[in-house]
C-alpha cells in the first residue's frame, strides 16, 4: 500500500520505519531534521503534507499537539489540499494525542473533502514504537478502521476500536490520567522509603511481588532509582495531555483533583528546567519539596 507519514520525531520515525519494513511504499515529511534512520531508508521524502497526501492512500500523522495537527491538515500546503481526486477514498489516521473535541471537528472537515478519518493515539513510548508493540486506541467508522487495521498491526499489538471519531482521543486522555497518577504514587512511595532509610531498590523489588506491582513501578520506578531521565515521553508532552484532561473536565462539569495535583507536580518540574526530561522525572518535584533524592540513601 502507498502510505504517507507526517512527523518523524522520537515516536514517528520508528513507527514509519515499521510500516516501511512491512513492505509498504512510504512517503514522508517532517518539519524538523530528517532522522538518519529515515534518510538511509527507501522512504520517499517530500517537502510538504499536501504532496504526501497526493501520493499516499493512507496518511498517518504523529505530531505534538492540537494546533500542529490543524496546521498539518488544513494549512496552505496541508493534507486536505492533497486528498481530492484519484481513485479509492483516502484515509487520514491521526496518531497524535490531541483534543477529543477538536478531533471531531477535524474529522468532519476531512469528510467534507471526500476522505475518511480515524483518530488513533498510542501508548507505549519510544520503546513500544521501536518494538511495534504500541497500544493503539481508535475512533472512527468500523469499515474504515478495518481497512487500516493491517497497517496499525505493523506498529502495535493491542489495537481497539473504541467508538466514533474522538473516542480514541478520549481514551488516550484517560490513559494519561492513569499513567500520571501512577508515576506520582510510585514517586511518593519510593521517596518515603528512601527518606526513612530503606534501600529504594530493594523496596521496589519487594513491591513488584505484591498487589502494588505495575509497569510504572517496574519501568519508571527503576528510572527514579537509577536517575535515568533521558526522555522516552517528555514532561512537556504529558503536561499537554493533562491539560486536555482538565479542560475536558471543566467542559463536562466534573472534578479531577488527583489529575490536577499531578499536573502541578509536572509544572513544578517544568519551572525548574525539566520539561524535556522523561515524565518519570515527576519525582524530582517531590524530591525538591522533601530536600531528598530517592537514591539519596
Amino acid at each position: 500500500m502507498k502510505v504517507g507519514f507526517i512527523g518523524l520525531g522520537i515516536m514517528g520515525a520508528p513507527m514509519a520505519l515499521n510500516l516501511l519494513n512491512a513492505g509498504h511504499e512510504l512517503f514522508a515529511c517532517t518539519r524538523g531534521k530528517v532522522p538518519a534512520s529515515i534518510a538511509a531508508s527507501a522512504a520517499t521524502l517530500l517537502g510538504n503534507a499536501r504532496d504526501v497526501a497526493q501520493r499516499a492512500d493512507v496518511v498517518f500523522l504523529m505530531v505534538p499537539d492540537t494546533p500542529d495537527v490543524e496546521a498539518v491538515l488544513f494549512g496552505e500546503q496541508g493534507v486536505a489540499a492533497g486528498l481530492a481526486g484519484g481513485g479509492a477514498r483516502k484515509v487520514v489516521v491521526d496518531m497524535s494525542s490531541i483534543s477529543p473535541m477538536a478531533t471531531k471537528a477535524f474529522a468532519r472537515r476531512i469528510n467534507d473533502v471526500g476522505a475518511d478519518y480515524i483518530d488513533a493515539p498510542v501508548s507505549g513510548g519510544e520503546v513500544g514504537a521501536k518494538a511495534a508493540s504500541l497500544t493503539i486506541m481508535c475512533g472512527g467508522d468500523e469499515a474504515v478502521f478495518e481497512r487500516v487495521r493491517p497497517l496499525l498491526e505493523t506498529m502495535g499489538r493491542n489495537i481497539t476500536l473504541v467508538g466514533g471519531n474522538g473516542d480514541g482521543q478520549t481514551t488516550k486522555v484517560a490513559n494519561q490520567i492513569i499513567v500520571a497518577l501512577n508515576i506520582a504514587a510510585v514517586g511518593e512511595a519510593l521517596l518515603f522509603a528512601s527518606k526513612a532509610g530503606a534501600d529504594p531498590a530493594r523496596v521496589r523489588q519487594a513491591l513488584m511481588g505484591g498487589f502494588a506491582a505495575s509497569r510504572i513501578l517496574e519501568v519508571h520506578g527503576e528510572r527514579m532509582i537509577k536517575r535515568t531521565f533521558a526522555p522516552g515521553f517528555r514532561i512537556r508532552l504529558h503536561q499537554k495531555d493533562l491539560g486536555l484532561a482538565l479542560q475536558g473536565a471543566r467542559d463536562l462539569g466534573v472534578s479531577l483533583p488527583q489529575t490536577a495535583s499531578a499536573a502541578q507536580l509536572m509544572q513544578a518540574c517544568a519551572a525548574n528546567g525539566m520539561a524535556d526530561l522523561d515524565h518519570s522525572a515527576l519525582v524530582r518535584a517531590l524530591e525538591l519539596m522533601a530536600d531528598h533524592e530517592v537514591a539519596g540513601a
